[in-house]
């Protein structure tokens, strides 16, 4: 029971059949695999880029694809549903995308969005330290004029394959303390004193490589810093705005995966002589999670047309994320109950979207983050 389209316009109908042959061929069918593995499907990325897919919401002029941030998170949504740690990786692409995009100069644009936009690069974003998570503004990587640039030292984590990008929109203090004293810069991969140092075990998106990135000295020109000193906070965060929607969608793909897994389950078990989906109890849950899914798809679908119309949305996509992701979670846990015993192991799937949905409820921003700005904006506190 995949997503309704009849309200789509048929550009949109296009590429969301182009991408639900792609997941359904390529993407879902090498999922486990890789998870298994704990690999990096970086041919997958590449494909990716063959169709298109890379640069979506970003001008023709850069060599993007010239659609509405909407339509790039349909594409999201169906990547999800089929493979969730590819769908991230593109959200984190297209994340440190837009800031090139929206922040950077007409020779970062040349220099490194047109190579983002073609999947030529693929980006990353380093923000979170290991002793600033939420508390962000208290990161303390520094950047320290010398010459023609910086000298990037210290440490950034939970960077979604940070080794694997070409380049990582990473922050660091030029300044003192508080966002006035951060700055934001583009890394790019190969640069000397820049690197993985650990690469984290984690418990779901196995295949999404998630890394501790080491600065010791590392030279970045000037013409890698992002816009002005003092300004990488505020970039940080609008950068976040539109990776939020990004992982609202993934929550809804995953979401989406889980309930049609479940729905066909109960409808091919039989207990007591007909399909457990006939059990009234078993109907309920199920009306209960479709209407969540729909509910969760409007709100991610609302926040990106008010983006697309040059509105704020940040209240929207702090909403979407919340509920999106909340809702992968109870769906997914919901779907391995209708599995009963089965669910629970992995031969069937829903035991691997339980844990994908996890992780959706804690980057780019936890959800007890979310409701505190979504409480700020809603009462004006500061």
């Amino acid at each position: 029971m995949p997503a309704d389209l009849r309200l789509l316009d048929e550009d949109q109908r296009a590429l969301v059949g182009l991408v639900r042959e792609f997941a359904q061929a390529e993407a879902a069918p090498a999922a486990a695999g890789y998870e298994a593995r704990s690999e990096d499907p970086a041919p997958l990325y590449v494909k990716l880029a063959e169709l298109g897919l890379t640069g979506l919401p970003f001008p023709e002029g850069s060599g993007g694809g010239g659609q509405p941030y909407g339509s790039y998170l349909l594409v999201i949504e169906e990547l999800a549903a089929a493979y969730v740690a590819l769908a991230v990786g593109l959200s984190v692409h297209t994340l440190c995308a837009f800031a090139t995009d929206e922040f950077g100069s007409e020779a970062q644009k040349k220099e490194v969005l047109e190579k983002l936009t073609a999947g030529e690069w693929f980006g990353a974003y380093a923000l979170s330290e290991p002793s600033s998570g939420s508390d962000a503004v208290a990161l303390t990587t520094k950047a320290e004029r010398v010459g023609d640039g910086y000298r990037l030292t210290g440490s950034k984590v939970f960077c979604t394959r940070g080794a694997e990008a070409d380049v990582v929109l990473l922050m660091a203090r030029t300044g003192g303390p508080g966002a006035g004293g951060i700055s934001a810069f583009l890394v790019e991969k190969g640069t000397v004193g820049f690197s993985g140092s650990k690469k984290e075990d984690k418990m779901g998106w196995r295949s999404s490589p998630t890394w501790m990135l080491t600065l010791d000295d590392a030279h970045v020109p000037e013409t890698r810093r992002l816009s002005d000193e003092g300004i990488g906070f505020r970039i940080a965060l609008a950068s976040l705005d539109s990776g939020r929607l990004g992982i609202a969608a993934c929550g809804i793909g995953v979401a989406q995966a889980a309930f049609d897994a479940a729905l066909k389950f109960t409808s091919e078990r039989e207990q007591f002589g007909h399909p457990v989906n006939q059990n009234e109890g078993i109907q309920f849950m199920i009306a209960d999670m479709s209407t969540q899914i729909e509910a969760g798809r409007r709100l991610y679908r609302h926040a990106a047309a008010l983006r697309d119309a040059g509105q704020d949305y940040a209240l929207q996509a702090a909403q979407a994320k919340l509920f999106g992701t909340d809702i992968a979670m109870k769906v997914a846990t919901d779907a391995v109950q209708l599995h009963g015993g089965y669910g629970y192991i992995t031969e069937y799937p829903v035991e691997r979207y339980m844990r994908e949905a996890k992780a959706l409820q804690i980057v780019e921003g936890t959800n007890q983050i979310q409701r505190f700005v979504i409480g700020r904006k809603l009462t004006g506190g500061s």
